[in-house]
């Protein structure tokens, strides 16, 4: 039988407008506009209501670290896409700083195995660029694998690649997207040192962002930009954190080198580290407010074409500890589409630029098939939300790790996700999960 989606406002490709969607199967067959749904016969589908709810894509989120396999005390594929689809996340592509490392194909599809069974989203998953592993590299399918993850400078894992000739020849034989972490080592040691001469064991969560300091970012941006640009190499320059790098991407504007954005940047800025502390500890560090405006202004302008959650869990014992012993990252996947949502709320973006940012840019940067729009023949992965209905859940959060910054703060969003379909199947409904998956591997066009 097939699904009528009746009477929503659909946000896609550049239009707000009201209509209906026909979903058959897995897949969006029809697409009707409210001035031609008089001529069509519904008999015989199962009718949904969407007056008053506003219908967009599913939600990509192109960066996540979900922690299986390795360490399920903080998350698994199971528990951090269930969170992920409460807030609209119909796909997402998985970091490789795993234990052990993604660095092989084989490591690679274990990944995909267990997703198969457990995942509720739709999922790729990054080759890891380790010192060696370049015949891995060489030999894998670019249409099977979102794209290889490179760590130009060190985070959570031990995954960074600081030989010079090693990071070449991962430049110059990389076959597909090569995803890169831009921060430089050197600056970031010195930084640090300093820090600890100064404050001892006490150092503060404000000095992180001079720890890992705008200068580390731009030194190691640059450097992969020139090194793309000589191998035409397809980067996507991640968690852009500061002016400087999104200016020098608007001045490039070269297709095939994007950045992206990430909602710890666009909604948190430095001054937030004195409420947050510890909590808004991530690499690259959250800095100042005007880079927090550059950088909405840059997303808005389209310089940044894709928005990731970065979505890291930690235990929220170990979010506590003193800042050396504290380990990077917030576990913000099922908030990406609300912060978004949010923003909007406030006049920073346009609905259809969030839409073009949280999915069509995704589809378009990974070169998805048959993912990221609202077209007949495209997969029903949908996200459904009513843009008047306050969210307050965040006192309790799905990730496994069970705490997000908000869960410890009194506070709401302005928008709620009321039904996720992955694949024409609810896997949300009226907020709640209903317990069903019917996700599948995503594949790309290249």
């Amino acid at each position: 039988m097939e699904l009528l989606l009746r009477n929503g406002t659909i946000v896609n490709e550049g239009e707000v407008f009201k209509g209906s969607i026909v979903i058959s199967g897995e897949r969006i067959s029809r697409i009707i506009r409210e001035e031609d749904c008089h001529r069509m016969d519904f008999s015989g589908m199962e009718i949904l209501d969407m007056t008053g709810l506003h219908i967009f894509p599913g939600v990509i989120d192109s960066h996540v670290h979900y922690r299986e396999p390795g360490d399920g005390r903080k998350g698994t594929i199971e528990s951090e896409s269930r969170a992920s689809v409460l807030g609209g996340v119909t796909s997402f592509m998985d970091m490789p700083n795993n234990t052990p490392p993604a660095l092989t194909l084989p490591l690679l599809e274990e990944k995909y195995s267990i997703a198969e069974e457990t995942s509720y989203a739709n999922y790729s998953f990054y080759l890891g660029a380790g010192r060696d592993n370049l015949q891995e590299i060489k030999r894998m399918n670019p249409k099977d694998i979102c794209g290889v993850k490179l760590f130009m400078g060190s985070s959570t894992g031990n995954l960074a690649v600081e030989d010079s000739d090693a990071v070449e020849n991962i430049f110059r034989y990389c076959p597909t997207l090569l995803a890169v972490h831009c921060e430089d080592n050197g600056i970031i040691s010195a930084n640090l040192n300093k820090a600890i001469k100064k404050y001892g064991a006490e150092i503060p969560a404000k000095e992180h962002q001079y720890i890992r300091s705008a200068a580390a970012c731009l030194k190691s941006s640059k450097k992969a930009i020139e090194l793309a640009k000589k191998h035409n190499t397809r980067l996507h320059v991640l968690h852009i954190t500061t002016k400087e790098e999104a200016e020098m991407l608007a001045d490039l504007n070269d297709p095939s080198i994007t950045g992206e954005a990430c909602p710890t940047y666009l909604w948190f800025s430095s001054k937030d580290y004195e409420n947050y502390g510890n909590l808004i500890k991530c690499n690259p560090s959250i800095k100042s407010e005007e880079d927090m405006i550059a950088l909405r202004k840059a997303l808005k302008d389209g310089v940044l074409k894709t928005v990731g959650s970065d979505h890291a869990p930690h235990l929220l014992s170990d979010k506590l500890k003193p800042y050396t012993e504290c380990p990077s990252g917030i576990p913000l996947g099922q908030y990406l589409f609300q912060i978004m949502l949010a923003l909007a709320k406030e006049g920073v973006f346009s609905l259809e630029d969030v839409a073009d940012r949280t999915a069509h840019g995704p589809a378009r940067c990974f070169e998805l098939k048959d993912r990221g729009f609202i077209r007949e023949g495209y997969y029903a992965d949908l996200a459904v939300v009513d843009l008047g209905k306050e969210y307050a859940k965040l006192s309790a959060p799905a990730s496994l790790c069970g705490w997000s910054p908000f869960s410890e703060k009194e506070m709401s969003f302005p928008c709620s996700v009321i039904h996720t379909l992955v694949n024409g199947c609810f896997v949300v409904k009226n907020g709640e999960l209903t317990g069903d998956r019917h996700s599948l591997r995503l594949k790309f066009d290249r």
